[in-house]
């Protein structure tokens, strides 16, 4: 019988998370190859399909709005771990963290003194014309002073093994549910791999969340502060998600219905008589928050929340208004937020983007769709998007069109081959492309949870990783040497 990595070939052109160009190990994969390849397929499949019970019987699942059917499905998950050597993730961390306290020092200009843009660094229309600017933010300091308290930080891995940032989630970015239950399913199904490979923990994270969201709790909050978790409802896609992290951090799930705004301060209903709440974990958009301010047709949010938060008497995370953070047509520019806010150059570089607002920039990208990724600046989940060398005449014509008709809602970027990890198919062990979404907290201090979702495109040549769009999903193992 095969063993599990018999035959593997390796992509000819991408960086393997596993092997290098010889086709040994890593150096610090080697015992997690040595261990794993002795296994049988037949020994793997059986694990696999334990790993698949777990899910099913634990209700991991994630639902997909273009699905008619309304079903709920699991989130694949391949049991081939890629790893991230210590060395290599402290300096992914010191690089995510000095994005995020750029992030949050923009933020706080833009809607304060907006010094950036009187400098010329990030065009004044590019942020101001964005659909995440909130004009209403402008002169408001959240409590607590952060803006946005998680974040989700796309990076892809290139073809010489460097990292880059594909793109900032400031808003309510979501998968760190699976990333948890991706450890604890492989903890059962390979316990001896942990005891022989010194692997960083994630299980901390809703501890660390809740002392977080806890520390930037407005003046007067009870103490200890009451935090929930603000969710659209059973429907939304990442609903698994909201009643697990409300469950792990041992506070309220509630639905717009259970909060109601007496005298500028907001209280949750409960058997016993009102509660005062004083951070809000929210996790539907900016739009459904507050019918009084924001979309009247919201039947989500809650009448007279923005007053409370504007009046500084509860939390909000994330803040209003960070959807102008991660507009796809900034994001090109925080590497000079890092320069013009820190002083510091950026640990981690962008991947190079054409920005489509720019008539420079729009030209090439016209010309030369079939080569390169074009994408929508207020999409998400692999949607609003054109993979040039795999379209056809007929959708770069569409998107062409839509260019022109609006540039501004447009971005390109050139093909980058994203790094691959051996991972399990229907013909055995393959490359399959990934990339990796770091989960970054802040309260008074910022934290990384070490690893973070590895999302796995498991169609042969893919480079869409996207859960929405078929993808899956691995466990991140950051070494502790």
């Amino acid at each position: 019988m095969p063993r599990l990595f018999d035959g593997y070939s390796a992509h000819p052109a991408a960086w393997d998370e596993l092997f290098n160009r010889t086709g040994a190990p890593h150096a610090h994969c080697a015992t997690l190859v040595d261990r794993l390849g002795k296994l049988k397929h037949t020994e793997f499949q059986l694990k696999r399909s334990g790993a698949d019970l777990a899910f099913v019987n634990q209700g991991i699942t994630f639902s997909v709005y273009s699905d008619r059917r309304g079903v709920e499905k699991i989130f694949p998950f391949d049991l081939i771990p890629r790893t991230i050597p210590a060395a290599e993730w402290a300096a992914l961390e010191k690089g995510l963290v000095q994005r995020v306290q750029a992030l949050n020092l923009f933020l706080y200009d833009v809607y304060h003194e907006q010094k950036i843009l009187r400098e010329g660094v990030v065009p004044a229309e590019l942020v101001l014309g964005s659909k995440g600017f909130r004009k209403e933010m402008v002169g408001f300091r959240p409590p607590g002073g952060v803006y946005v308290h998680i974040c989700g930080t796309d990076l892809i891995r290139d073809v010489d093994g460097r990292f880059l940032v594909l793109e900032d989630n400031g808003r309510t970015p979501s998968g760190v549910s699976y990333v948890l239950e991706n450890r604890a399913v492989m903890k059962k199904v390979f316990p001896q791999l942990f005891a022989d490979i010194r692997v960083r923990r994630v299980e901390d994270y809703p501890h660390r969340l809740r002392e977080a969201l806890a520390s930037v709790a407005p003046a007067g909050a009870g103490a200890p502060p009451c935090v929930v978790v603000l969710s659209p409802g059973q429907y939304n896609s990442a609903y698994f998600e909201h009643s697990f992290l409300a469950r792990h951090m041992g506070v309220e799930l509630v639905f717009g219905a259970d909060l109601f705004v007496h005298d500028d301060i907001v209280y949750l209903k409960t058997t016993r008589g009102p509660q005062r709440v004083d951070v809000i974990y929210r996790r539907l958009d900016d739009d459904f928050l507050d019918p009084e301010t924001f979309r009247p047709d919201s039947l989500l949010g809650v009448p007279g929340l923005f007053r409370a938060y504007r009046a500084g008497n509860v939390t909000l995370a994330n803040a209003v208004g960070t959807g102008v953070a991660d507009d796809k047509a900034v994001y090109p520019y925080v590497e000079d937020m890092i320069r013009f806010y820190l002083s510091e150059e950026p640990v981690l570089k962008n991947v190079p983007t054409y920005i489509c607002a720019r008539p420079d920039d729009c030209a090439y990208a016209l010309a030369h769709l079939g080569e390169l990724v074009v994408k929508a600046v207020n999409e998400s989940g692999g949607y609003g998007m054109l993979m040039g060398p795999s379209s056809t005449a007929a959708q770069r014509a569409e998107f062409a069109e839509k260019i022109r008709e609006n540039p501004r809602n447009y971005v390109a970027q050139p093909v980058v081959t994203l790094s691959t990890c051996p991972t399990w198919t229907e013909e055995g062990v393959a490359p399959r492309h990934l990339d990796l979404r770091p989960y970054i907290i802040t309260g008074r201090s910022t934290w990384v949870l070490p690893g973070g979702l590895t999302r796995t495109a498991l169609t042969k040549g893919s480079l869409v990783v996207n859960s929405s769009q078929g993808g899956g999903s691995k466990d991140s193992w950051v070494l502790e040497k």
